[in-house]
């Protein structure tokens, strides 16, 4: 196997004038979190708007002491830029073909699984399903393969999307910024992308293979995503696969640079958690329970106030419910994370990971409902 260095850009990969890459790691290394008391905590509580150093103490292990003031400040923001809105999507997975090898991930190279990309047909058919349900904003998903699943396929299917929903996210390999400019012109609103971890070090350990394990390039995704003229980008680490407090910060501030660089932009977060995969029932997020990541949820919302905050069916049902009664304010529904699991002719692919929450869009939303809150499909709508 050819090494290649997780840091350096392989060729056709767009290098772009940015210091954010370099401002983040510094706060990332530069993080000691035992070093917050009681009253660091108590001081960034007071904060009209919190600062990083308030961020930090917020993400600090003194900070469990607190969840219940976090909660409180938490709610209060959601409230003051969401109201009681809670907003649905869900994701299609159109191929789980990938050249990457990520040890954490059901859809990489080395697992034995049943890959299949969907024909436009078929992935209009699942399209067509899914719009019964009632549901506006769709999020596209692929494996990590440029070769199999090519720029004008997925166009294609976006193409498709976009006469059916009101929202077209996607969540593929990084591209660069006239390749975003391209998905933008057959109907994408937004991007995203997970940046898994952000220690270099670890981020080298667990993405053995493929163009994925280049670092920057997938750092820099949502800034070339904006360049592409995207209207919204989305950020997250998978919490567990390093030290999770360090990553919490590093995503928050990864979207709070980007904002503060195009204002303009819609930012999102999500709050994903490792989950078991195909052939391996022994991955589990390290040190992040669910008390864990309320915290961060929690954080997240005080630090950027009017940004979404996604909780995925990785979580139960039980958890969801609460945390988008504080924090969260968008929702997952009526999930699969298998290929061609919405329509009964299109082949069947494995799933990426295990899910916790499989109620389908009905349930979810008179459960919702039942909080006293507002299910919302669609918060844009083109004229």
């Amino acid at each position: 196997m050819k090494f290649i260095d997780h840091m350096t850009y392989m060729q056709g990969m767009q290098q772009i004038n940015s210091d954010i890459l370099d401002r983040v790691l510094y706060y990332r290394d530069s993080y000691d979190y035992e070093k917050y008391t009681k009253n660091d905590v108590i001081r960034a509580l007071s904060e009209d708007r919190l600062s990083i150093d308030g961020l930090m103490a917020l993400l600090s292990p003194v900070a469990r002491d607190f969840l219940e003031d976090m909660a409180l400040k938490a709610r209060s923001e959601t409230r003051k830029y969401f109201g009681n809105s809670v907003e649905f999507f869900t994701p299609l997975y159109i191929s789980n073909t990938c050249d990457s090898n990520c040890t954490y991930c059901g859809f990489a190279s080395a697992n034995k699984i049943s890959r299949v990309k969907l024909k436009l047909q078929e992935a209009k058919e699942e399209l067509e399903n899914i719009a019964k349900s009632g549901l506006k904003d769709i999020l596209i998903l692929t494996g990590e393969n440029s070769k199999k699943s090519d720029l004008t396929y997925i166009g294609e299917v976006c193409k498709e999307a976009s006469k059916l929903f009101s929202n077209v996210g996607v969540e593929i390999y990084p591209l660069n910024s006239d390749e975003y400019a391209f998905l933008h012109s057959c109907g994408v609103d937004y991007v995203i992308v997970f940046q898994e971890t952000y220690s270099t070090k670890r981020y080298s350990e667990v993405h053995i293979g493929g163009q994925k394990r280049v670092f920057p390039y997938r750092f820099n995704a949502q800034e070339r995503a904006l360049m592409g003229g995207m209207r919204s980008v989305g950020f997250a680490a998978l919490l567990g696969l390093d030290d999770f407090r360090k990553d919490a910060l590093s995503t928050a501030l990864h979207a709070y640079f980007i904002q503060q660089k195009y204002p303009h932009a819609e930012i999102a977060i999500s709050c994903p958690r490792l989950r078991p995969i195909i052939n391996n029932s022994n991955i589990n997020p390290k040190d992040v329970d669910e008390k864990n990541l309320f915290q961060v949820i929690c954080a997240y919302r005080i630090f950027l106030p009017f940004s979404n905050i996604t909780i995925s069916t990785r979580e139960s049902a039980k958890f969801r419910d609460g945390v988008v009664g504080v924090a969260a304010s968008k929702i997952s529904a009526g999930v699969s994370v298998g290929v061609g699991t919405h329509s009964d002719k299109a082949k069947k692919g494995d799933e990426q990971f295990e899910i916790s929450d499989d109620r389908d869009v009905k349930t979810i939303y008179d459960d919702i409902c039942s909080l006293g809150l507002q299910p919302v499909m669609s918060n844009h709508i083109y004229v």
